[in-house]
C-alpha cells in the first residue's frame, strides 16, 4: 500500500487539481467516515485549492441510526431480553438513554463484535430470549441476512436498523439537503451494491459520481477526476477503487439481501425519512423481527437530537463540526451528547480525536 501513501505522488495530485480551470467554487461530497478520517488524518482540506471543498455527508451507520430505534432495544434490555450490539452503537443516546447507560441499571446488553456472537449466545441458553441490534449500511446486511437463512433458534430476533445509501444520496440531492457537485462513492458499501446503483445522479441529475480507495492518494485521485469532469461540464460514474469496487457490485451478497429484506422507507436521526432505505425482514422472516415479535410501536421523532445539538446539519455537508456550539464543550469523545461524536466513524469524533485546527 505504499504507493497509496507516497508524498510525492499525493504533491503531484494536488498540482493537477490546482491546474484545472474551475469557474465557481466546487462542493465534493463523500459518504463514508473512513475517507473523512483520510481527510482529517493527511490533513488533505488543507492542500486542496479554496474553491474545492469536501464535505462530509450522512456516511456514519451509528450517527443516522433513529433514536427510537436505540429506545426500542433499551427498552427490550430493560424487560429482561438480551440485546447484543455493538460497541459503539451502545454509547449513542437514544430520546431517553443509550445502551450503554441501561446496561450500568441492570439492563441485559451484551457488546458483540458481529451477529455470530449474538447467535452464540441464543444457542447457548434457548430460555434466553437474545435481539441482535442490527445497524450498519449494506456492507454488513449481507451477513445478517445470511443468517436469518441459516434458520437461527427460535429466541433469537433481530432489530434492523439496516440502511441502503445509493437512493439516500440521490433522494437528499433531489429535494435539496445536500448541495454537491460531485460525490466521492463509499468504498466498503459500494463493493457490495456497485457503481451502478449511482447511475441516475449522473445521467438524471448531472453529478459526476467517483468510487474511492480509502487511503490519501485515493482521495486526491477521485478529487481529481471528480474536478476534471466538472470543469469539462461532464457527469459520468467512474470507479478509481477498482482493486474493489466492479460495476456489479458483490452480486451474490446483494441477491443474499433480497432473498431476505424488503426495501422500505426509513428514517434516518435527524435527517428525515428517505424512501426505500431502510431493511425489514420479508413476511416469511417476520418471526425473527423484533418489532413484530414484541409488537414495538413507533412513536414520533420529535426530540431525537439533544437541545442545541447540530449533527443533522453536519451530516448534510452544511456546518463543521466546530461550528457546532456543544462541540468539545459538553459533547465530548469520552462523554457524546451528539451522534457525531459516538462512533469512530463520526464527523465530530474523527474531528475530535485528531485535533484537526488545519481543517476549520
Amino acid at each position: 500500500m505504499k504507493e497509496f501513501r507516497n508524498r510525492e505522488l499525493a504533491e503531484a495530485l494536488v498540482r493537477k487539481i490546482k491546474d484545472i480551470p474551475i469557474k465557481k467554487p466546487i462542493k465534493i461530497c463523500h459518504v463514508c467516515g473512513t475517507h473523512e478520517w483520510t481527510i482529517v488524518h493527511y490533513g488533505l482540506r488543507s492542500l486542496l485549492p479554496d474553491n474545492i471543498e469536501l464535505i462530509a455527508g450522512p456516511g456514519c451507520p451509528v450517527c443516522i441510526t433513529p433514536a427510537l430505534d436505540i429506545d426500542q432495544a433499551a427498552e427490550l434490555a430493560l424487560e429482561g431480553k438480551t440485546v447484543a450490539v455493538f460497541g459503539d452503537v451502545s454509547r449513542s443516546i437514544g430520546t431517553k438513554y443509550s445502551l450503554e447507560g441501561v446496561r450500568s441499571e441492570g439492563g441485559d446488553v451484551k457488546i458483540v463484535y458481529s451477529i455470530l456472537d449474538a447467535l452464540k449466545l441464543a444457542e447457548s441458553d434457548r430460555s434466553r430470549e437474545v435481539v441482535f441490534f442490527a445497524v450498519g449500511f449494506e456492507t454488513t446486511a449481507p451477513i445478517t441476512a445470511l443468517h436469518i437463512l441459516r434458520t437461527p433458534p427460535k429466541n433469537f430476533s433481530i432489530l434492523s436498523s439496516h440502511r441502503y445509501v445509493p437512493p439516500a444520496v440521490i433522494a437528499l440531492y433531489s429535494r435539496g439537503k445536500l448541495e454537491m457537485d460531485g460525490v466521492i462513492a463509499p468504498g466498503h458499501a459500494t463493493t457490495i451494491s456497485g457503481l451502478k446503483a449511482y447511475e441516475p445522479l449522473a445521467k438524471e441529475y448531472g453529478i459526476p459520481v467517483v468510487a474511492s480507495g480509502f487511503e490519501p492518494v485515493d482521495v486526491l485521485m477521485s478529487v481529481f477526476m471528480l474536478v476534471k469532469q466538472i470543469s469539462e461540464g461532464k457527469a459520468e460514474v467512474l470507479n478509481q477503487y477498482s482493486r474493489s469496487v466492479t460495476w456489479e457490485g458483490n452480486v451474490k451478497a446483494m441477491q443474499t439481501i433480497e432473498r431476505v429484506f424488503d426495501l422500505t422507507d426509513a428514517h434516518w436521526r435527524g435527517i428525515g425519512t428517505i424512501e426505500r432505505t431502510g431493511f425489514v425482514l420479508k413476511e416469511e422472516f417476520k418471526d425473527y423481527d423484533a418489532r413484530y415479535k414484541y409488537g414495538l410501536k413507533s412513536v414520533d421523532y420529535a426530540n431525537e437530537m439533544h437541545p442545541g445539538c447540530r449533527c443533522a446539519e453536519i451530516m448534510l455537508g452544511r456546518i463543521k463540526p466546530t461550528q457546532c456550539p456543544l462541540y468539545m464543550k459538553i459533547c465530548k469523545p469520552n462523554k457524546p451528547i451528539g451522534p457525531c461524536m459516538v462512533s469512530v466513524e463520526g464527523a465530530c469524533r474523527i474531528w475530535a480525536t485528531h485535533m484537526v485546527t488545519h481543517d476549520c
